[in-house]
């Protein structure tokens, strides 16, 4: 039996699931897991109001207890649990694999929760441990990460002899008609692009202040937008694995109004992820008070508009991709492959916005190669350790269709 846990009821894990029960020769069943149980009822009822036939259960897990994550897998037994809870949760998750005997995905390298941090030497180093439990581990296989390292694997396969410059370029010119909303977790997400930028150059590491370099770059369809270079994890696992690689960087997209409103709430100090104390009223009407601690970036997460309700009045599309310059036959080559993705047909096919639709997809067909026998074997892996063609071609056939060019400009 192909059984598949998946862990997490946001945006992402509902296009996952979306997507699992379109594929159910491959998929025999499908369990679902969150902190909050009734959130998982509510994405079965979903799958089902769209006319999908499947028997999918739910259950409540708190991810950052191995011992809760433990009891789950040995009453269900998966053979893939698909991690889409949150990055802080990698770990705790991997443990209770290692201990029931399940493979693992997800999409994004672990980070501790008490420091804006991520990189894959926490997760890399359980790579023995897998090897030894004859378990498969798939790390970061959603678009960025994901796609952009298969991009990069299949470019290397069929166009360049060496890889000399690499550009992870992502741009999101939609429009969710709020005046301030993250596409993903807005915790994770503002993590994520208020550390400072890194990127690889002549064998070395360069870090840059939060957001300092920008330029504008042409995206097909949609035209320049203002791109800014960031950190970002896939950049650490493609220079290993390229060595001819001599610079790796990664741009995204913001809008002015973004960036004035994420300048406001660092200024405040609302993106800090420290504990404070606060005296708060008692809810009994009492009028006492009692004294808190609250995390500024979490509570400033509950206020904001919650990704998953973006997708209904969301307009534009996506454009994310590789630009790669290097020799092919001892002469110059440029690549440019990429993917546009339209977030009104996401929400059309799922209910969930362009970026929840262009991370869910990639997870369910990273599952689909592991079940297919086509990306297995011991150990923890990246998506560039695996052959592209199966998933780059199975991408096309479920709503990512790609696109390449030859010799063009890559302005970069």
């Amino acid at each position: 039996m192909n059984r598949v846990l998946m862990i997490g009821a946001g945006g992402v894990a509902t296009v996952a699931a979306f997507k699992i029960v379109q594929n159910q020769d491959v998929f025999n069943e499908l369990i679902i897991a969150s902190r909050r149980k009734e959130k998982c009822d509510e994405l079965v009822k979903a799958i089902h109001n769209k006319g999908y036939k499947a028997n999918i259960k739910t259950a409540q897990v708190d991810a950052d207890d191995v011992e809760q994550l433990k009891e789950l897998f040995n009453k269900y037994r998966p053979e893939l649990v698909i991690n889409l809870a949150l990055p802080y949760q990698d770990l705790t998750v991997m443990e209770a694999c290692l201990a029931c005997g399940c493979n693992y995905l997800d999409t994004a390298n672990y980070e501790p929760k008490d420091e804006a941090h991520f990189e894959y030497s926490w997760q890399w180093a359980y790579k023995e441990r897998f090897e030894q439990a004859g378990l498969t581990a798939i790390l970061g296989c959603g678009f960025d990460p994901g796609v952009s390292q298969a991009f990069t694997a299949y470019a290397a396969k069929h166009h360049f002899d060496e890889i000399h410059y690499l550009d992870i370029v992502d741009c999101n010119a939609g429009n969710h008609h709020k005046a301030f909303a993250t596409n993903f977790n807005p915790e994770i997400n503002i993590r994520e692009i208020t550390q400072k930028g890194l990127y690889y150059e002549d064998g070395r590491w360069i870090e840059t202040e939060p957001l300092a370099i920008h330029r504008d770059i042409t995206y097909p369809n949609i035209g320049p937008r203002d791109s800014y270079l960031m950190h970002h994890e896939e950049l650490e696992s493609l220079v290993k694995n390229y060595p001819s690689i001599k610079r790796a960087r990664f741009w995204m997209t913001f809008g002015q109004q973004y960036l004035t409103y994420l300048d406001c709430i660092q200024n405040l100090g609302m993106s800090r992820i420290d504990e404070i104390d606060y005296e708060a009223k008692l809810a009994d009407g009492s009028g006492k008070t009692a004294k808190v601690k609250i995390v500024p970036l979490q509570f400033l997460k509950a206020i904001l508009p919650n990704p998953q309700e973006l997708g209904e009045n969301y307009d534009g599309e996506t454009s994310i991709g590789c630009r790669i310059s290097g020799i092919k036959n001892e002469r110059e080559q440029t690549y440019y492959i990429y993917n546009n993705c339209k977030h009104q047909d996401a929400y059309n096919e799922t209910g969930m916005q362009g970026v929840s639709y262009t991370t869910g997809v990639p997870a369910m067909v990273g599952a689909m190669m592991f079940f297919k026998g086509l990306w297995r074997k011991p150990g923890v892996w990246n998506v560039e350790d695996f052959d592209p063609d199966p998933f780059l071609e199975e991408l096309n056939q479920q709503g990512l269709p790609w696109h390449d060019e030859i010799g063009g400009d890559l302005e970069l």
